[in-house]
């Protein structure tokens, strides 16, 4: 377990840096957040992408000034993550940090929360909460599934800023109840055969080519209804305002996940309203930012994506063979 102070130190700085680099113009925000050397992911940190932010749209890196005025431009912002990767979530902090003073932000959805948890959440800025545990023991945090180290400081900081929080997952229940049914006609009519036909390619995948073709159907409900679910707690942001979400990077993508599900929930949304910014790690050997955008159709995955380094190189299906 990493050490609390470190981490809020580490935080702290990055914090630091991104406000400045947000506020800066005509500065390359890639190579300063190269020189400072504050990652704590331990692999391929020295990898060409490493800092540098993708734009899908434009086919070039940008600036971090650049992103924060798209950000700024949107009303969802969906911010993806590898769980594990403590730079993604000291970058998500940070870009928190940075709307939350600009007092762009209406409501922000975990997906790390169960839906379960709303009622305490409803009634969180009674508590006179005041520390990270203070928080953690409240929310009766699943720390085996969560790393509160990652979680808490974000969490708290929307606390602080009295933001409505949301608890964007199912519940345990509600998933042996979906795998087992059939899919709600309200969420079977959102995706259409193609996105559907490789919903099930990806359950393949992520299993590592072991769970057996039968089992498709359901796993693919399950990851529907998260989704569905997902935006179904992010409230419409106000006006000039963001709604942000907090969720895995597979969540996030525009052909496959929350923003397919915002745009049936609000028929007046347009699709540009919609941000996914991924923070992704590097591949060894792959330097064209192209081949991380996930592309199956021709809308790409994610509208940015802000590399970092690695936290492991494990092949965890070799594990499992």
């Amino acid at each position: 377990m990493r050490s609390g102070c470190r981490w809020v130190a580490r935080i702290n700085l990055l914090r630091l840096m991104i406000a400045a680099l947000l506020a800066c113009t005509g500065l390359s925000a890639a190579s300063q957040v190269q020189q400072i050397e504050l990652w704590e992911s331990p692999l391929y940190s020295d990898h060409p992408l490493v800092g540098r932010i993708w734009s899908s749209a434009e086919a070039e890196f940008v600036e971090l000034a650049e992103l924060g005025n798209a950000i700024e431009g949107a009303s969802y912002l969906l911010l993806g993550e590898k769980h594990d990767n403590p730079d993604h979530h000291a970058l998500q902090l940070a870009t928190l940090e940075r709307f939350i003073d600009l007092r762009k932000i209406s409501a922000v959805a975990f997906e790390m929360m169960d839906s379960d948890v709303q009622n305490r959440l409803n009634s969180i800025q009674q508590q006179g909460l005041t520390t990270l545990d203070d928080l953690k023991t409240y929310l009766d945090w699943d720390e085996e599934g969560w790393d509160w180290n990652f979680y808490g400081p974000l969490i708290m900081m929307v606390y602080r800023a009295g933001i409505p929080l949301a608890a964007a997952n199912i519940t345990d229940a509600t998933v042996g109840r979906v795998y087992g049914e059939a899919t709600s006609p309200e969420i079977a009519r959102i995706l259409d055969e193609v996105t559907m036909a490789q919903l099930n390619v990806d359950i393949d995948e992520s299993h590592c080519g072991l769970l057996p073709e039968s089992q498709f159907p359901a796993m693919v409900r399950v990851q529907q209804t998260r989704d569905f679910t997902m935006a179904g707690s992010m409230p419409n942001p106000q006006a000039g305002m963001l709604t942000v979400l907090i969720a895995g990077n597979y969540h996030v993508r525009q052909d496959l996940g929350v923003p397919n599900y915002l745009l049936a929930k609000d028929v007046q949304l347009e699709s540009d309203r919609i941000l996914a910014l991924s923070f992704m790690e590097v591949e060894p050997g792959e330097v064209d930012p192209q081949a991380y955008l996930q592309k199956f159709k021709s809308q790409p995955a994610f509208d940015y994506i802000w590399f970092t380094p690695a936290i492991s190189n494990e092949d965890y299906c070799a594990s499992l063979r």
